[in-house]
């Protein structure tokens, strides 16, 4: 299998991939660093590119190599921003991934078991070593990415290690990471670190029309309940997210009593063949929806941009002692899906036992009304 035809673990589906990607957007403070750093000649060997998922890392990534292949030479001053014009033969070669420049260090193909592995293995990282012994053919920058460095083993730190050590001249080295705290102490020393911020809802909103996907009149909304990730709000949007969490939160404001057979009948859609994206979803806009609601008695306020959330959070979550019983219960039942996950437990099981202890906790809130 050629590389081209590796399915892509940082892609979104039906959205271009982040080397193919023009524009972009919400994270200029990031942008504007390296280019300082570029234009006046204080480029460092290695970067650690860190963020939540789904906010651009990757894109700016694939910027940054298109932009450093641009140049002729040294560092260009003035320069305050990174596009490439998708016309130019740069840019064309790094979507192809044909530019002899750049080498992609990720997790590799398992021909037998027909997926990627699980992780970036000490073999790839001994590509990328081979990569850089070579000569750039023009004299100009090689540029090598590690997407993502969170999914590398202990022997591919370590061999990552021993390059980050002795780095070859005119040489770059991207990671990106979304937990930078599982990496190695001695990696992250080691790089200077570019941080991408979660987007607002107009950098949301513009990634996502780049993308193809029209939030309309939801990207605040999208932006709140994505953390400001434009994968999320894709994810979101694509399997009508918004419409599933509207139907969360109005069954719990049936709580304390909740609506049972509405229970059920929301456990069903997540149970049987090809439901296991409706049963993660699900969990994961329930465990977002007591998290806010646990967040907003803690404020003493809650959005104002989801209106029933509101609602809620002033019968439920109107004072510190609430706001503390819906954060212990999200702990609780996070802890209860992990190991329901682990052991196999029906999905429509799981849903109704964690609607009852929501239940539970509301009674309980309500007896802690102010």
């Amino acid at each position: 299998m050629s590389d081209d035809d590796i399915p892509q673990s940082d892609q979104i589906a039906g959205a271009p991939h982040p080397r193919e990607t023009v524009r972009l957007f919400g994270q200029d403070l990031a942008q504007t660093d390296f280019l300082r750093a570029f234009s006046t000649d204080h480029l460092h060997h290695s970067w650690l590119i860190t963020g939540p998922k789904g906010v651009g890392k990757a894109t700016l990534v694939w910027n940054i190599v298109r932009f450093l292949l641009s140049q002729d030479g040294g560092g260009t001053a003035g320069a305050d921003n990174l596009h490439i014009a998708p016309e130019d033969p740069v840019f064309r070669r790094v979507a192809a991934l044909a530019e002899p420049g750049v080498f992609l260090c990720r997790r590799p193909w398992d021909e037998k078991k027909k997926r990627l592995k699980a992780n970036i293995t000490v073999e790839e990282v001994r590509k990328l070593k081979s990569f850089f012994t070579l000569s750039a053919a023009d004299g100009g920058w090689r540029v090598a990415i590690v997407d993502c460095a969170d999914e590398m083993n202990a022997s591919a730190e370590n061999a990552l290690l021993k390059i980050l050590e002795e780095p070859p001249a005119k040489t770059i080295i991207l990671l990106i990471s979304h937990q930078p705290a599982r990496l190695l102490p001695t990696i992250r020393s080691r790089c200077r670190a570019l941080r991408c911020q979660a987007l607002t809802p107009t950098a949301l909103n513009d990634a996502m029309t780049q993308a193809g996907f029209d939030a309309g009149d939801n990207a605040v909304a999208l932006a709140e309940l994505s953390g400001g990730s434009a994968g999320a709000a894709i994810a979101l949007l694509a399997q009508d997210g918004l419409a599933l969490y509207a139907d969360i939160l109005s069954l719990i404001a049936t709580a304390p009593r909740m609506n049972r057979p509405r229970i059920l009948a929301l456990g069903e859609k997540c149970s049987g063949k090809n439901a296991e994206a409706r049963y993660d979803l699900s969990i994961r806009l329930l465990l977002l929806a007591l998290s806010r609601l646990a967040l907003s008695g803690a404020k003493g306020s809650a959005s104002a941009n989801i209106s029933i959330e509101a609602e809620l959070a002033a019968r439920l979550s109107a004072s510190p002692a609430q706001a503390q019983e819906w954060a212990t219960l999200v702990q609780e039942l996070t802890a209860r899906i992990t190991h329901a996950r682990s052991v196999n437990l029906d999905p429509g099981q799981v849903i109704l036992d964690t609607f009852l202890s929501i239940d539970a906790a509301a009674q309980r809130a309500t007896r802690l009304s102010p």
